[in-house]
């Protein structure tokens, strides 16, 4: 009798979850690919993972989430929120970043992980979401965020350099759980 033939990787659930330690590798290979590859960060030297294990704790230590999307054991891609500025006064206003390895692009996981993250983010008191999305010709990020009701509120023309080109920075919000109500003090 002949064995049933393993399910295939698209097959297997996927799950996003809060990212731990031992993700780290993973995440620092999907952003070091971003950067080398991409116009969607406008770092040109990809961090090593001390680094990226550096900018995680930060994310945390402000109780704000990174979250992971996993399948089969692989981490397919990651996202996070972090305080837009660090003045006290931008406590409520967050940025999102999301990163897919390139064989998850495409396929509705920057979606899932942005629906993700806004909910976490609106349970951890944020008021604003932001989306700072390098290069005004990433059709996929900006697709992402206004199928999830963000809005396009500016561009800074040719505000970065790379791969021998000047490249917008497109500016998108989204009101996060009440918005510009009031704050108890």
């Amino acid at each position: 009798m002949s064995q049933p033939a393993p399910p295939s990787p698209a097959a297997l659930p996927l799950a996003i979850r809060p990212s731990t330690e031992t993700d780290l590798p993973a995440i620092q290979a999907i952003y070091a690919q971003a950067v080398r590859e991409g116009t969607g960060t406008f770092e040109t030297e990809a961090p090593g993972i001390d680094e990226m294990g550096r900018r995680r704790a930060e994310v945390l230590g402000r109780q704000l989430p990174w979250l992971v999307a996993e399948r089969g054991g692989e981490v397919l891609g990651y996202a996070y929120a972090n305080y837009f500025r660090p003045r006290l006064a931008y406590r409520f206003c967050v940025e999102d970043s999301i990163y897919l390895a390139p064989a998850a692009q495409g396929a509705g996981l920057g979606r899932l992980l942005l629906a993700e993250l806004i909910a976490r983010c609106e349970a951890a008191g944020a008021r604003q979401m932001l989306a700072v999305i390098g290069d005004a010709a990433n059709a996929g990020s900006i697709g992402v965020h206004t199928a999830l009701g963000f809005q396009h509120t500016g561009m800074l023309k040719s505000a970065g350099w790379k791969f021998g080109r000047w490249l917008d920075v497109v500016l998108m919000q989204r009101t996060l759980g009440v918005g510009d109500g009031m704050v108890a003090e």
